[in-house]
């Protein structure tokens, strides 16, 4: 049985959003900002939205599985492997980045971070207030899910 849920209050809600965006749009404005060639602008984007995805994707994944909803061990090792490749590429790219200053890396080294914390926190809410508006019914969305999964037809 699924832990109990509470719904978040709207200025968590509020300042999850304004974290996320902050970050995202920071790390942008930044790119667009920077005296750097548009192959390396198109890496760094790369690397923030595949960082967006895997970080989104753990922790869904984590809380299906704390949840009791059926998670693939594989499903897991990818999500932990996808948001690890994405961490390295900033890290590895900002290292090797010789034309930035260091304030300059470390203005996308937070930005980078402050986007992550925000997505995890958005996904989080978004993921609360559908449990909590669902009511009552939830449990029994729960059961067709593992229905679903354990039998393998829609």
């Amino acid at each position: 049985m699924a832990p109990a849920t509470l719904r978040p209050s709207a200025p968590f809600v509020a300042a999850s959003w304004i974290a996320f965006l902050t970050g995202a749009i920071a790390f942008m404005v930044g790119l667009t900002n920077a005296k750097m060639m548009l192959n390396e602008q198109g890496y760094y984007l790369t690397v923030l939205l595949f960082s967006l995805y895997a970080t989104v994707s753990l922790s869904k994944t984590v809380r299906d599985r704390d949840e009791g909803l059926p998670v693939t061990p594989l499903y897991l090792g990818m999500s932990w492997v996808a948001l690890a490749a994405a961490v390295t590429l900033l890290v590895v790219g900002l290292y090797n980045a010789d034309s930035l200053a260091l304030s300059e890396k470390g203005f996308y080294g937070m930005s980078f971070v402050l986007g992550l914390f925000g997505a995890i926190c958005v996904q989080k809410n978004v993921r609360d207030l559908a449990v909590t508006d669902a009511g009552p019914g939830r449990a029994d969305a729960t059961e067709e899910a593992d229905a679903v999964f354990s039998t393998g037809r829609v």
